[in-house]
């Protein structure tokens, strides 16, 4: 199914990476991003849903402090918090769920700051604790 097409849609996202095939890795794992090579040769990725597109770019700094601010979501914020571990990312606020989602923070392999974002009537569905 060709993404939706519509104004205001977010369609498209530079993520700065030092080494744009380990931030790729990364987010594959993670997320289950899939990943391809462009026609100029750069490392480009579609998120999940094949929604929204973007590229690893280098020549930038990570985005390390909060100010434009991505979420990812999330079927499972717990989970993916130990796939954020295992492939390299840390943790910098940890899970909270004191609102109707439940959201966390992280730093992918290059320090960009990035959040995770579960609905929190999903993890209530699970029976998963909070």
């Amino acid at each position: 199914m060709p993404p939706t097409l519509a104004n205001g849609k977010i369609c498209y996202v530079e993520i700065p990476a030092l080494d744009p095939r380990r931030s790729a890795e990364f987010y594959a794992s993670v997320f289950g991003w899939n990943i391809r090579r462009r026609g100029d040769g750069a490392t480009a990725f579609d998120d999940a849903t094949g929604e929204v597109s973007g590229s690893f770019v280098t020549g930038r700094n990570p985005q390390a402090e909060p100010g434009f601010l991505l979420y990812v979501m999330v079927a499972d914020a717990a989970a993916t918090l130990e796939k954020i571990v295992a492939g390299g990312g840390a943790i910098v606020q940890p899970l909270h769920a004191g609102s109707p989602e439940i959201v966390a923070r992280f730093r992918d392999p290059a320090g960009n700051l990035v959040g995770i974002y579960q609905e929190k009537a999903l993890a209530d569905r699970r029976g998963r604790p909070e």
